[in-house]
């Protein structure tokens, strides 16, 4: 595997950082990865999971939201809607790149954000989640007794994973009023839901909200044993052999 520095204008035009993980051999295919709320494209899911990939020609954008990770931006300008437009435009850079991706892989709310994305995207074949919300509001319940202040101040400081994140109520509204149903039924895609029975980040019954909510092709597996990050290597070295599979 050989990985590349990759920057490309997000929704707003800030400059997003990627990693773009090329193949040694021949290059079969390629995917883009979106990572977890608040996470980045260096966790070790999607580090693994791209580089176990790029052994099969797989070749994988992993990119940082705007204002996460090393992209540039305010995390508290962004929210659901915004996100989905970073996937897009990831979509774009690779196909300008000559690359136009045919998979889109997503982990937690980044699994809701590429099933939002891909009803859109004709030259999408395949999507895959991994231990994704059936609903973006999903991930308003990290934020507890903050909800109150972001109510009445428009925003609040947020402690998510050990650090620090402001929370407007615009992304609150954003989420509440996403839903993914509609989506799951015109999806024209193959569709992979992966899914831990014990993940209490997000709960297995995520997982089949999404599968019966989809039409075929599609496929749920369970990851046994696995947190909702995925960060034991043998688990995600199995979800990416699923995954080329």
């Amino acid at each position: 595997m050989r990985a590349e520095r990759f920057t490309f204008p997000g929704h707003g035009g800030h400059d997003l950082a990627a990693w773009l993980d090329m193949p040694s051999g021949p290059h079969l295919a390629t995917a883009v990865f979106a990572h977890c709320f608040t996470c980045s494209k260096d966790i070790t899911a999607a580090r693994r999971i791209s580089a176990r990939l790029t052994t099969m020609g797989f070749a994988v954008l992993r990119f940082d939201f705007t204002g996460l990770g090393h992209s540039k931006g305010e995390f508290e300008n962004t929210n659901f809607t915004s996100n989905v437009a970073d996937l897009y435009a990831a979509v774009a850079a690779l196909t300008a790149r000559d690359m136009a991706p045919s998979m889109l892989i997503g982990h937690s709310l980044g699994g809701a954000a590429v099933l939002k994305a891909a009803a859109n995207l004709d030259q999408i074949k395949a999507v895959v989640t991994l231990g994704a919300p059936a609903d973006p509001s999903h991930v308003v319940h990290n934020f507890g007794t903050s909800l109150d202040e972001i109510a009445v101040n428009g925003k609040a400081e947020v402690t998510l994973a050990g650090r620090p994140f402001t929370i407007s109520h615009d992304f609150v509204q954003d989420v509440a009023a996403t839903e993914l149903e509609g989506c799951l039924a015109k999806l024209k895609v193959a569709l992979l839901v992966l899914h831990s029975p014990i993940d209490q980040t997000v709960g297995i019954e995520n997982a089949s909200q999404i599968f019966v909510a989809a039409k075929h092709p599609k496929s749920f597996v369970t990851l046994d044993n696995a947190n909702h990050l995925t960060s034991d290597v043998d688990d995600a070295e199995y979800a990416a052999d699923v995954i080329a599979a």
